[in-house]
């Protein structure tokens, strides 16, 4: 466990952090670092378990998990963010199943230049999440027109906006409290009985 605030670890829980630490557990049976620095306050740890659950690995979500990974990567390179990239690029590689692509998406993103791996839809849905990562406040209805003009619909521009803005706030609370990858396991799917698919 590493961050720049106190963690508590697993003996110096309490009940209601104890039913916390429970709930949050990966498909490893871990805690990793990003939900346990807020073992301060368990409810943060809880709301936030509950929205990345809901973002990322949700049945309803309609695009491929691979891509919302890719779009949590990004966003995670724009804000220089290696926690987040470290685990989301893992996840996203494991879900390409594809190590060519792999390496030419990753190029791709760390070079701020996606339109060397992507093109139609998935680019202007990378395209959105550049904006609203990087110019929040100059976001117009023609950034979402651009994406329904290449057949994203609004259910799936919707998935693409959350996972933009919940590794938007995540990528600030892990820069933000010092968070290290020290102790975790990499990755949602890393040492799951079932990794397949998910």
């Amino acid at each position: 466990m590493s961050a720049w605030i106190r963690m508590l670890g697993n003996a110096e829980a309490g009940p209601e952090l104890d039913s916390a630490l429970q709930r949050v557990r990966s498909p490893a049976g871990t805690v990793d670092n990003v939900m346990r620095v807020h073992s301060l306050r368990p409810s943060t740890m809880t709301g936030h378990h509950a929205l990345y659950m809901s973002v990322l690995h949700d049945d309803a979500n309609v695009l491929p998990g691979w891509f919302l990974e890719t779009v949590a990567s990004y966003v995670s390179v724009l804000n220089r963010c290696p926690y987040s990239l470290t685990n989301h690029w893992a996840n996203a590689r494991h879900l390409m199943a594809d190590d060519g692509k792999a390496e030419r998406v990753r190029a791709a993103l760390d070079a701020d230049a996606p339109e060397r791996a992507f093109e139609g839809r998935e680019l202007a849905m990378l395209r959105y999440a550049r904006k609203l990562t990087l110019a929040p406040g100059t976001m117009a209805e023609s950034d979402v027109q651009a994406m329904r003009d290449e057949g994203v619909d609004d259910g799936e521009i919707l998935e693409v906006n959350q996972v933009c803005g919940y590794f938007n706030y995540v990528n600030r609370c892990l820069n933000g409290l010092g968070v290290t990858l020290k102790g975790d396991v990499i990755g949602y799917y890393a040492g799951a009985p079932d990794s397949e698919g998910a």
